[in-house]
Order: structure tokens, then C-alpha cells, then sequence
């Protein structure tokens, strides 16, 4: 079997660069295409040029040099903080949330067994309690969208430069992210292909052919799959990644009123994801013409708020395409109100694009989680209740400790019997204390803890793991019954907590001297405002100022440099807009056209 050769792949850094073609110089020699050179030869040459070099410059280099070296390795964790928290050596977590937010969301992920770091920039490796995560989310969200009549499939993640760039605004809005193929091998491509940012190019053209007739409709598909963004952000997990999981649903209607009702019930899917399933709130909303989809006719969202930096984040997208892409693509059918004497022509179809991604688990990690490590929503966790044996002395003999563990796995069974997910930790070579700190880490929603006393009591202990110090007991009598409504308290305990810091952190604002001091007192601000473009970039580069000059102390990575943008225009609106209404932006002369959400955002 031929060996498959790894393609290299740049990004393109410029729409108007789309594709950037390298010189054609293989890696690994140097040597100009013309040149023959074997494949290995060259190799193990690279090979040995590298070693020596290596040696060369370890030998020669300084070890401080050599140490600041190693703090530019690309797609490394955050640097640790110099402030410690009181008991890290005890807890793992050895930084504060409030204190260094991003130090603390690296370890919470990596140290939680959530993630790992890849040896690509802005990739990362999802282990089996995200995974889970997304298969709780997959399995949410087949169940919604087939009850629609949605079906699932799967495109190639190639598209063709001729193909991506057929509709303008469309691929303006992607081209800094693309990335693109080059070369196989050591051959240049005649015609690169980029992968796919997003699916709309990669699948109409297939529209425009099996769509033939107005009974063909509603055309309702949807994939599971990954796409490559080529971020030149600071990469963060989960939330702005290189390549990310997620789906993407592509419909096409005979018309706008048919699309329309679709766009607000997958909205309403997403809504759920996070409210039903992660426990967490969001404001349902449409985007502002800037912030929309590109190439879009209208987008709405799902935003949600993380209270520890005072960021918006935006969950989920659902978009309207209008006849924008059936246009460009040719995608038509009859008029069905076509009679023998009159003959119309051919209408347009109306289309719906909509994706949620992995970056779902981030935001309900950042919300929820703590200085101790995760915390996860019962409905999503991977291990829901862990058992932990205590109290069971050195002294006991084999009889007794073959009785005690059979105890612990009636129990375990009899959670099981209730479709609960459950584990038993019977590991012999680690303290109670010591498992306590690491199911802690984990974010295992209710911990039972099982000794000799307690089952000669007939009950057990148990540990909330969202209120940390939070223990009590249950006879073992209603177990079966007591687990599960525990398990439900505490999704909606976690999520009127979240509910609680989101509402009490929007601020309804009309006075432009209120606004930049609700921004860093770390609230969203809902305002008056005309939901014009240039109005928008003027409060953004207006509160962006304003905060600069306040010489703020930044909490994360950018928030109080950054200047505010518009998160969404709420589908719940408050009264107060009237005729003589003002836009919040005091250059602004217009009246306000309705209430729109701002904030710092990620």
C-alpha cells in the first residue's frame, strides 16, 4: 500500500489574496522541482542538518535563552500565575478564577480531563467527559430536528476556490480563515482547494441539481462534522479553535413565511441545549445587519453571559439566507400556482442555514466551575454519581471486605436499575481524601460516600458537588427515588444561579455617560439605539477609548480594552421606545429604532 503524503495547508491572510501559492521548494530539501532528489534521501538528510544544528545550538546557547525559548513553543498552556491559591497543593487547581481567569480555564479543562493540548496551534484533543458532553448535545439535537422532518448526511470538506468565491459577501466574511491546500507531496497543486470554513458552497451547487420541483421541497439536511477556521486570535478551548466539531443544517423552502417558522424552532433547539441540558440562560435575539451572517438575509441567536469577565458570548446561530445563494446557485422550481393558460417563472427557493458548536462546553464550563475544578451539569455528566468506599480498616479480613464491597454494588445496581450513571471507586491505592479532590476536579455532580457505619445504619452520605461543602444523608431504602430528584435539584439550582448574575448584569441604559462604567463594572448593557452600521462602529471605537483612558486593570486577555458590540436585538423588548427616542451614541442624531443588547464579547 502507497504511503499518503501529508498536505501542506496555508491560510490566506487577505480576501483579495485567495489563494497565496507558495515557491515551489519541496520542505525537505530545498531543492527546486526540477531537481530529482530521493524522497528518503532528502529526509534523512533534513534529518541529520536538524540533529547537528540542535546539538550545536544547545551547546552554544545560553540556559536563559534556552528558557525563553521554551515560553514561545506555540499552542502551550498559559503561563501559570505567580498568585497562588490558599490548599492548590491539596485541590490541583492552584489559581483563582477571579483572579486569573485564563490560567485558571486552561487548568479547570486540563486538569478536570476534559481536553488536551495538541501539537498544533489553536487544535486540541477532546477526551471522553467532553465527548460525552457533545454526544448528550448530538443526540438532543437529532431527536428535535428529525421530529421535523431534518435528515442527516455528509459533504466532502474540500471545496473549490471556484466554487467558495461565487458568492461575494459571503466568502469577504470568511476569506481571512480559510485554509487552503497546496501541495500534495511534492507536487503544487494545479488548482488548490481550500477546507471548508462552513458548508453553504460545498452543498448548494448539489441543491441547484436535485431540486427540480416545488414537491421537492422542503429539501431539510443536516451534518455532523468538523470545520477548520484559521483563527490568528490567541487560540482559547473550546471557544475560538482552529478546528472545531459542530453541525451545520441547510434547508431550502418554496417560501419566506415556511423558512421564517423554521429559523425560530431550530433557534428555540439551541435555546434548549443550553437551558435544558447545560444549565444554562440565554437571551434569544436577532443580530444587527453588521453582526449578521454574511451573505445572509437576516440572523438570530441565542447570547449567553459570563459573569467572572463580564463578557457576552454568542451560543447559537440560526440564519435565514433568503434567495441570496439560490440565486447565485441556481436553485429554482416551477410556480405551483401555474395554470394551463398562464405560465409564471420560476421561483427561487428560500433558504435556512444553522450550526451549534463545540464551543457550548466552554461557556458552560466557564460559568459553573469553580477554583476547586469542573462542574458539571447532572443531565450531561459522563459519571452523574461516584460511590466512594470509606472507612474500611486495614484490619479487615478478606470475608469482610468480599461482604462490604457486595454491599456497594447493590447500591450501585440499584442506581443503575434507574438509568443513572454510576461508578464505584474501590481503588486500593489512593486515600478517600485524595479521590474526594479528584472527582472534585472532574465536576461529578453528587459524590456517596459508603463505610461500614453507614450501611449498618441504612443510609449513605452524600456531597453536592455545586455547593461544595453541602453534605447530607439518604436512607438506603429510597434510594432510587431520592438520587434522581437530588440529581434534578441541583440542574436547576445551577441554573437559577446562572440566571440570577445574567439578569442582575443587564443594565437598561439611555444616558451615554452611564454606559462605559456599566461595561467595566462587567454588565451588558441593553440601550436605545438606530441599528445603523456606523452608528455601531462608533460605539464601539467610542467605548473602546473610553476605557483605554480609564487605564483599567484587564481581568482577561482583552475585555476592558475592547470596545463594546452589539450582541443582539432581543426578541423580548421593554417598553420605553418612543418617537422622540434618542440612539444611546451621543454623535448619533438619530432616534433609536429599538432596544439593543451591547457588550464586551468573545
Amino acid at each position: 500500500m502507497e504511503s499518503a503524503n501529508e498536505p501542506e495547508v496555508a491560510s490566506a491572510t487577505k480576501s483579495e489574496s485567495l489563494p497565496v501559492l507558495p515557491s515551489p521548494v519541496t520542505a525537505a530539501s530545498g531543492e527546486q522541482e526540477g531537481q530529482t532528489i530521493s524522497k528518503n534521501a532528502a529526509k534523512k538528510a533534513a534529518k541529520r542538518e536538524a540533529m547537528a544544528a540542535q546539538k550545536a545550538e544547545k551547546a552554544n546557547k545560553p540556559k536563559k535563552d534556552m528558557k525563553d525559548a521554551a515560553k514561545n513553543t506555540t499552542n502551550k498552556a498559559p503561563k501559570a500565575s505567580k498568585k497562588k491559591i490558599e490548599g492548590a497543593a491539596l485541590i490541583g487547581i492552584d489559581v483563582a478564577k477571579e483572579d486569573d481567569f485564563p490560567n485558571w480555564y486552561q487548568q479547570v479543562l486540563t486538569k478536570g480531563d476534559m481536553l488536551d493540548y495538541y501539537d498544533v496551534s489553536g487544535c486540541y484533543i477532546l477526551k471522553p467527559a467532553s465527548y460525552f458532553i457533545w454526544e448528550e448535545i448530538q443526540a438532543y439535537i437529532n431527536k428535535n430536528i428529525k421530529g421535523l422532518g431534518v435528515k442527516n448526511c455528509s459533504f466532502p470538506l474540500f471545496v473549490s476556490e471556484e466554487v467558495l468565491t461565487k458568492e461575494k459577501d459571503h466568502i469577504e466574511g470568511f476569506a481571512p480563515e480559510v485554509a487552503w491546500v497546496t501541495r500534495a507531496g511534492n507536487s503544487i497543486l494545479e488548482r488548490p482547494v481550500a477546507i471548508r470554513p462552513t458548508s453553504e458552497t460545498v452543498m448548494y451547487p448539489y441543491y441547484a441539481k436535485w431540486i427540480r420541483s416545488h414537491r421537492d421541497l422542503p429539501l431539510r439536511l443536516n451534518q455532523w462534522n468538523s470545520v477548520v477556521r484559521w483563527e490568528f486570535k490567541h487560540p482559547m478551548p473550546f471557544l475560538r479553535t482552529r478546528e472545531f466539531l459542530w453541525q451545520e443544517g441547510h434547508t431550502a423552502h418554496l417560501t419566506e413565511d415556511d423558512a421564517a417558522e423554521e429559523v425560530l424552532q431550530i433557534l428555540e433547539f439551541y435555546a434548549g441545549v443550553y437551558e435544558q441540558l447545560l444549565a444554562v440562560p440565554v437571551v434569544r435575539g436577532r443580530k444587527t445587519e453588521k453582526e449578521k451572517f454574511a451573505g445572509g438575509y437576516y440572523t438570530t441567536t441565542v447570547e449567553g453571559y459570563i459573569p467572572t469577565t463580564g463578557r457576552g458570548i454568542q451560543g447559537g446561530t440560526s440564519h435565514c439566507l433568503g434567495q441570496n445563494f439560490s440565486k447565485m446557485f441556481g436553485i429554482t422550481v416551477e410556480d405551483p400556482t401555474n395554470t394551463a393558460d398562464e405560465k409564471k417563472p420560476r421561483l427561487f427557493v428560500w433558504q435556512n442555514s444553522w450550526g451549534l458548536s463545540t464551543r457550548v462546553i466552554g461557556v458552560m464550563v466557564m460559568i459553573h466551575s469553580d477554583n476547586k475544578g469542573l462542574v458539571i451539569p447532572p443531565r450531561v455528566a459522563e459519571v452523574q454519581v461516584v460511590i466512594i468506599p470509606v472507612g474500611l480498616g486495614k484490619s479487615a479480613t478478606a470475608e469482610d471486605r468480599s461482604k462490604f464491597y457486595g454491599q456497594i454494588d447493590e447500591i450501585c445496581q440499584t442506581l443503575r436499575s434507574n438509568d443513572l450513571r454510576v461508578e464505584v471507586d474501590n481503588r486500593d491505592s489512593y486515600s478517600p481524601g485524595w479521590k474526594f479532590n479528584q472527582w472534585e476536579m472532574k465536576g461529578t455532580p453528587l459524590r456517596l460516600e459508603v463505610g461500614p457505619g453507614e450501611i449498618a445504619g441504612g443510609y449513605v452520605t452524600y456531597s453536592r458537588r455545586d455547593l461544595g461543602t453541602s453534605k447530607g444523608t439518604i436512607p438506603l431504602a429510597t434510594l432510587g427515588k431520592d438520587i434522581p430528584e437530588l440529581l434534578d435539584t441541583i440542574q436547576k439550582d445551577l441554573y437559577d444561579r446562572a440566571n440570577e448574575k445574567f439578569q442582575t448584569h443587564i443594565k437598561q441604559i439611555t444616558e451615554w455617560n452611564d454606559f462605559v462604567p456599566s461595561l467595566n463594572a462587567k454588565n451588558v448593557c441593553l440601550v436605545p439605539h438606530c441599528l445603523t452600521e456606523e452608528c455601531e462602529d462608533e460605539v464601539k471605537e467610542l467605548s473602546a477609548r473610553k476605557a483605554a483612558e480609564g487605564h483599567e486593570e484587564p481581568e482577561d486577555a482583552k475585555a476592558p480594552s475592547m470596545g463594546a458590540k452589539s450582541l443582539c436585538i432581543p426578541f423580548k423588548q421593554p417598553e420605553g421606545i418612543q418617537e422622540h427616542t434618542k440612539c444611546i451614541n451621543p454623535n448619533c442624531q438619530r432616534k433609536a429604532e429599538k432596544w439593543c443588547l451591547f457588550g464586551r464579547s468573545y
